[in-house]
């Protein structure tokens, strides 16, 4: 089946305000070609995509902080800015609900990606886990991101 053509600029212009963050969201924009091509060699598998998960998150908590605790964007922006992936729509979901405000990565909280159907480690509030331990969570490096720390 072809490509389906389509007019070029056919996409629509970014509502008011978005120039005023532009600027900012072209350094997560350029953070994140560099995490893409920094080398991989001496990382474990894993390790690789720990900081584009972190890059992820902070731009999609600076677009919350913006919409949600500062109000300094309108809605027609921040519904553009989710539609066009600036930030992870189902991560600022749960940021919403109690207990979730911290979230790392959604992965965290996926009982199916876990050996013992659980939450990842990074979840457990750090009195809890004991002995001082360090805990990093395999999926996106996070070091503790429950609410209740």
């Amino acid at each position: 089946m072809p490509a389906v053509r389509t007019a070029r600029g056919s996409r629509k212009p970014p509502p008011e305000g978005f120039e005023d963050i532009e600027d900012t969201l072209l350094e997560f924009a350029n953070k994140m070609k560099d995490a893409q091509n920094e080398s991989h060699e001496g990382k474990k598998r894993h390790e690789m995509l720990w900081p584009i998960m972190q890059i992820t998150h902070q731009r999609s908590r600076y677009i919350y902080d913006l919409y949600y605790e500062r109000e300094a964007i309108s809605k027609q922006l921040y519904d553009w800015l989710l539609k066009n992936n600036y930030a992870d729509a189902n991560l600022i979901a749960k940021w919403k609900k109690q207990g979730y405000e911290k979230l790392c990565c959604v992965r965290c909280i996926q009982t199916k990606e876990t050996n013992f159907n659980a939450t990842c480690i990074c979840r457990v509030p750090r009195n809890q886990v004991g002995d001082g331990k360090d805990i990093q969570c395999v999926s996106c490096g996070c070091r503790g991101c429950a609410s209740g720390d």
